[in-house]
Protein backbone atom coordinates (compact mmCIF):
# COMPACT_ATOMS: atom_id res chain seq x y z
CA UNK A 1 0.00 0.00 0.00
CA UNK A 2 1.01 3.64 -0.39
CA UNK A 3 0.98 5.87 2.71
CA UNK A 4 1.06 9.67 2.67
CA UNK A 5 1.49 12.55 5.03
CA UNK A 6 -1.03 15.26 4.11
CA UNK A 7 0.25 18.80 4.70
CA UNK A 8 2.96 19.92 2.27
CA UNK A 9 2.82 16.42 0.81
CA UNK A 10 -0.57 15.88 -0.81
CA UNK A 11 -1.65 19.45 -0.08
CA UNK A 12 0.37 22.57 -0.88
CA UNK A 13 0.92 24.15 2.53
CA UNK A 14 -0.32 23.46 6.04
CA UNK A 15 -4.07 22.83 6.01
CA UNK A 16 -4.48 23.64 9.72
CA UNK A 17 -2.69 26.98 9.40
CA UNK A 18 -4.69 27.86 6.31
CA UNK A 19 -7.96 26.87 7.97
CA UNK A 20 -7.05 29.02 10.98
CA UNK A 21 -6.36 32.04 8.73
CA UNK A 22 -9.65 31.39 6.94
CA UNK A 23 -11.46 31.40 10.30
CA UNK A 24 -9.78 34.63 11.41
CA UNK A 25 -11.36 36.33 8.41
CA UNK A 26 -14.76 34.62 8.53
CA UNK A 27 -15.23 34.44 12.32
CA UNK A 28 -13.81 37.55 14.06
CA UNK A 29 -14.30 36.09 17.56
CA UNK A 30 -11.42 33.70 16.84
CA UNK A 31 -9.10 36.69 17.39
CA UNK A 32 -9.98 36.63 21.09
CA UNK A 33 -7.99 33.41 21.50
CA UNK A 34 -4.70 34.79 20.17
CA UNK A 35 -3.23 35.89 23.57
CA UNK A 36 -3.64 32.45 25.16
CA UNK A 37 -2.32 30.84 21.98
CA UNK A 38 0.84 32.97 22.07
CA UNK A 39 1.30 32.04 25.72
CA UNK A 40 0.96 28.32 24.94
CA UNK A 41 3.44 28.50 22.05
CA UNK A 42 5.96 30.39 24.20
CA UNK A 43 5.59 27.88 27.03
CA UNK A 44 6.24 24.89 24.73
CA UNK A 45 8.64 26.21 22.08
CA UNK A 46 10.61 28.78 24.14
CA UNK A 47 10.51 27.49 27.71
CA UNK A 48 10.22 23.78 26.74
CA UNK A 49 7.40 23.12 29.20
CA UNK A 50 4.40 20.87 28.64
CA UNK A 51 3.75 18.63 25.64
CA UNK A 52 3.06 19.36 22.00
CA UNK A 53 -0.44 17.97 22.47
CA UNK A 54 -1.12 20.40 25.35
CA UNK A 55 0.21 23.29 23.26
CA UNK A 56 -1.99 22.38 20.33
CA UNK A 57 -5.05 22.06 22.58
CA UNK A 58 -4.61 25.73 23.50
CA UNK A 59 -4.33 26.58 19.81
CA UNK A 60 -7.50 24.69 18.90
CA UNK A 61 -9.54 26.66 21.42
CA UNK A 62 -10.29 29.02 18.54
CA UNK A 63 -12.82 26.40 17.41
CA UNK A 64 -15.13 27.44 20.25
CA UNK A 65 -15.69 30.73 18.37
CA UNK A 66 -17.04 28.97 15.26
CA UNK A 67 -20.80 28.31 15.31
CA UNK A 68 -20.73 25.41 12.80
CA UNK A 69 -17.28 23.86 12.34
CA UNK A 70 -18.49 21.31 9.77
CA UNK A 71 -19.87 24.08 7.56
CA UNK A 72 -16.68 26.11 7.98
CA UNK A 73 -14.54 23.12 6.98
CA UNK A 74 -16.69 22.40 3.94
CA UNK A 75 -16.48 26.01 2.72
CA UNK A 76 -12.75 26.08 3.42
CA UNK A 77 -12.15 23.06 1.18
CA UNK A 78 -14.38 24.48 -1.55
CA UNK A 79 -11.90 27.36 -1.72
CA UNK A 80 -8.74 25.30 -1.21
CA UNK A 81 -9.22 22.00 -3.05
CA UNK A 82 -7.00 23.34 -5.84
CA UNK A 83 -4.14 23.06 -3.33
CA UNK A 84 -3.98 19.28 -3.88
CA UNK A 85 -0.74 18.60 -5.76
CA UNK A 86 -1.03 17.29 -9.32
CA UNK A 87 1.60 14.61 -8.62
CA UNK A 88 -0.76 13.07 -6.06
CA UNK A 89 -3.71 13.06 -8.45
CA UNK A 90 -1.57 11.06 -10.90
CA UNK A 91 -0.22 8.69 -8.20
CA UNK A 92 -3.52 8.11 -6.38
CA UNK A 93 -4.80 4.59 -5.78
CA UNK A 94 -8.00 3.52 -4.03
CA UNK A 95 -5.94 1.77 -1.34
CA UNK A 96 -4.12 4.98 -0.30
CA UNK A 97 -3.71 5.70 3.40
CA UNK A 98 -3.19 9.19 4.82
CA UNK A 99 -1.59 9.66 8.25
CA UNK A 100 -1.41 13.25 9.45
CA UNK A 101 -0.90 15.36 12.56
CA UNK A 102 -3.71 17.65 11.41
CA UNK A 103 -7.13 17.10 13.02
CA UNK A 104 -9.48 14.41 11.76
CA UNK A 105 -12.41 16.81 11.46
CA UNK A 106 -10.41 18.93 8.98
CA UNK A 107 -9.18 16.08 6.75
CA UNK A 108 -12.08 13.64 6.84
CA UNK A 109 -14.18 15.29 4.11
CA UNK A 110 -11.33 16.10 1.74
CA UNK A 111 -9.92 12.58 2.02
CA UNK A 112 -13.35 11.18 1.14
CA UNK A 113 -13.44 13.45 -1.93
CA UNK A 114 -9.98 12.24 -2.89
CA UNK A 115 -11.20 8.65 -2.52
CA UNK A 116 -8.60 7.73 0.12
CA UNK A 117 -9.20 4.29 1.65
CA UNK A 118 -8.25 5.28 5.20
CA UNK A 119 -7.30 8.48 6.95
CA UNK A 120 -5.66 8.64 10.37
CA UNK A 121 -5.10 12.00 12.05
CA UNK A 122 -5.14 13.73 15.42
CA UNK A 123 -8.41 13.23 17.24
CA UNK A 124 -9.43 16.77 18.16
CA UNK A 125 -12.91 17.65 19.42
CA UNK A 126 -14.18 20.19 16.89
CA UNK A 127 -16.28 21.95 19.55
CA UNK A 128 -13.74 22.25 22.37
CA UNK A 129 -10.32 21.76 20.75
CA UNK A 130 -9.52 18.99 23.25
CA UNK A 131 -7.49 15.99 22.14
CA UNK A 132 -8.56 12.39 22.52
CA UNK A 133 -5.16 10.71 22.71
CA UNK A 134 -1.82 11.98 21.47
CA UNK A 135 -0.98 14.31 18.62
CA UNK A 136 -0.57 12.06 15.54
CA UNK A 137 3.11 12.86 14.97
CA UNK A 138 6.42 10.97 14.72
CA UNK A 139 6.32 7.56 16.41
CA UNK A 140 2.61 8.00 17.11
CA UNK A 141 1.98 7.69 13.37
CA UNK A 142 3.68 4.29 13.36
CA UNK A 143 1.61 3.17 16.36
CA UNK A 144 -1.59 4.29 14.67
CA UNK A 145 -0.62 2.55 11.41
CA UNK A 146 -0.03 -0.81 13.09
CA UNK A 147 -3.16 -0.37 15.17
CA UNK A 148 -5.17 -0.13 11.94
CA UNK A 149 -3.06 -2.59 9.93
CA UNK A 150 -1.37 -5.10 12.32
CA UNK A 151 0.24 -6.96 9.42
CA UNK A 152 0.45 -3.92 7.16
CA UNK A 153 3.31 -3.37 4.75
CA UNK A 154 4.02 0.10 3.34
CA UNK A 155 5.31 -0.13 -0.22
CA UNK A 156 5.78 3.61 -0.74
CA UNK A 157 5.72 6.40 1.83
CA UNK A 158 5.57 10.11 0.99
CA UNK A 159 6.19 13.08 3.30
CA UNK A 160 7.77 16.52 3.37
CA UNK A 161 9.33 16.23 6.82
CA UNK A 162 12.14 14.38 8.58
CA UNK A 163 9.77 14.12 11.58
CA UNK A 164 8.18 11.29 9.58
CA UNK A 165 11.39 9.24 9.62
CA UNK A 166 9.70 6.61 11.84
CA UNK A 167 7.25 5.83 9.01
CA UNK A 168 10.01 6.02 6.41
CA UNK A 169 11.93 3.38 8.38
CA UNK A 170 9.13 0.83 8.14
CA UNK A 171 8.50 1.44 4.43
CA UNK A 172 10.02 -0.40 1.48
CA UNK A 173 10.54 2.93 -0.30
CA UNK A 174 10.28 6.48 1.04
CA UNK A 175 10.04 9.78 -0.81
CA UNK A 176 10.16 13.46 0.07
CA UNK A 177 7.89 16.04 -1.50
CA UNK A 178 9.48 19.47 -1.89
CA UNK A 179 7.71 22.85 -1.85
CA UNK A 180 6.98 22.64 -5.57
CA UNK A 181 5.48 19.17 -5.35
CA UNK A 182 8.51 17.36 -6.77
CA UNK A 183 9.01 13.74 -5.64
CA UNK A 184 12.56 13.11 -4.37
CA UNK A 185 14.31 10.07 -2.90
CA UNK A 186 14.17 10.18 0.92
CA UNK A 187 17.82 9.28 1.51
CA UNK A 188 19.04 12.04 -0.82
CA UNK A 189 17.16 14.65 1.19
CA UNK A 190 17.42 13.16 4.69
CA UNK A 191 20.50 10.90 4.67
CA UNK A 192 20.68 8.05 7.18
CA UNK A 193 17.18 8.61 8.58
CA UNK A 194 15.16 5.84 6.93
CA UNK A 195 17.21 2.74 7.81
Amino acid sequence: MNVFDFDKTIFHGDSTAKFYKYCLVKYPKTWLHIPSMIGAFAKYYVFKKGTKTQCKEKFYRFLTAIPDVDAAVEKFWEKNIDGIFDWYKKTHKETDVVISASPEFLLEGICQKLNVEKMMASKVDKKTGKYDGENCHGEEKVRRFYEAYPEGVIDNFYSDSVSDAPLAKISKEAFVIDLKGNVLEWEKVFPNTSK
